[in-house]
């Protein structure tokens, strides 16, 4: 029996942009909902009972409302954007079900990971059949270029994956290559979900090129705020153990600001901690302690707020519309969320 798609958790006031986002693309959503159920079947049980345990159990669904939106800012009032939103979530769904492998987590999105419930190979293997399904959805619009755009960011979102795992524990990363990691494992979907919008539009390459800077910035500037949440947020929001990033020994930008800052005892204590992987229960806190002395939090929001500007520079251009203000305020919320 297919399982109803709920709609995505409002948590807080500064969540509004989110919510007013999902009532004006409600429609559209209802529609890639449906593509998601249809296209996630198999007579394989365990496949969609695998993934609507991803799929059904919300999250805020920006991706796919990106493409969308972005359509229609452009003015295309035909289907096929949202087998492209759909393609979009499957392809973040599928990397989302690797990445808790690799990250050997235990919750997301409020409930217990997959890899949790049914196991490694499971999660893998059902990834790589969401990967497939999102491959079927991406040429059914017949558009080359949809296909090179889509295609392409799945091979950098791979690429983006493989440059952190050489980066955890390393820190020796500065934040140019930091900055490296995130553009390819978060801003690349973010980015081409953004720039089909334009192209099953029709729009001219320039607006496909302000479409992309659009969500490049819009995918630095979440992740930069990901980032900030890992040390501050509560678990309660973000539906995720807090100091995950910290116990995994990934090096992000507050940390490559810490480190950088930082007096010898206090790197002899990250080198320690992340690179050896040696913690107890109070060096969490400490971390907490030691980014707030060098302002390494505040830092990483004043990056994520620069983005979300630069954002919303991008689509200035566009003719003013229900659309683009929808998209600009999407921006700022990336930068000022609290899950």
């Amino acid at each position: 029996m297919a399982l109803a798609i709920p709609a995505s958790p409002v948590k807080r006031v500064n969540a509004a942009a989110v919510e007013r986002l999902h009532a004006l693309m409600a429609g559209d959503m209802d529609r890639v909902n449906a593509l998601i159920l249809e296209r996630m079947q198999s007579h394989i049980s365990l496949i969609p009972e695998l993934a609507s345990h991803l799929i059904a159990s919300g999250g805020k669904r920006l991706r796919p409302l990106v493409t969308l939106a972005a359509a229609r800012m452009c003015g295309y009032d035909g289907i096929y954007h949202c087998h492209l939103a759909a393609t979009v979530e499957f392809i973040h769904t599928a990397t989302l079900l690797h990445d808790d492998v690799v990250d050997e987590s235990e919750m997301r999105r409020g409930q217990a990971t997959a890899n949790t419930v049914w196991g490694n190979q499971a999660s893998v293997l059902v990834g790589d059949f969401l990967f497939s399904r999102a491959f079927q959805l991406m040429v059914e619009p017949g558009s080359l270029e949809v296909l090179r755009i889509l295609s392409t960011a799945s091979a950098v979102i791979s690429e983006g994956e493989v440059m952190q795992l050489n980066a955890a524990r390393d820190l020796g990363t500065d934040e140019t290559t930091y900055m490296a990691v995130i553009r390819a494992k978060t801003a690349a979907l973010f980015a081409a979900a953004a720039r089909v919008g334009a192209v099953i539009a029709g729009r001219p390459p320039e607006e496909e090129a302000a479409l992309e800077a659009y969500g490049a910035d819009l995918g630095v500037a979440f992740q930069l705020v990901d980032d900030v949440l890992d040390y501050t947020g509560r678990r309660s929001l973000l539906g995720k153990n807090t100091g995950d990033d910290f116990r995994e020994g990934k090096i992000t930008l507050p940390v490559v600001i810490a480190y950088r800052n930082g007096s010898e005892d206090e790197r002899a204590f990250w080198r320690r901690t992340l690179c050896e992987g040696v913690q107890v229960e109070s060096d969490f806190a400490i971390a907490r302690r030691l980014l707030d002395r060098h302002n390494a939090l505040g830092a990483t929001l004043d990056e994520a707020r620069r983005f979300a500007g630069q954002a919303e520079d991008a689509i200035a251009g566009f003719p003013q519309n229900i659309y683009r203000d929808a998209l600009c305020e999407l921006a700022a919320f990336s930068a000022e969320r609290v899950y």
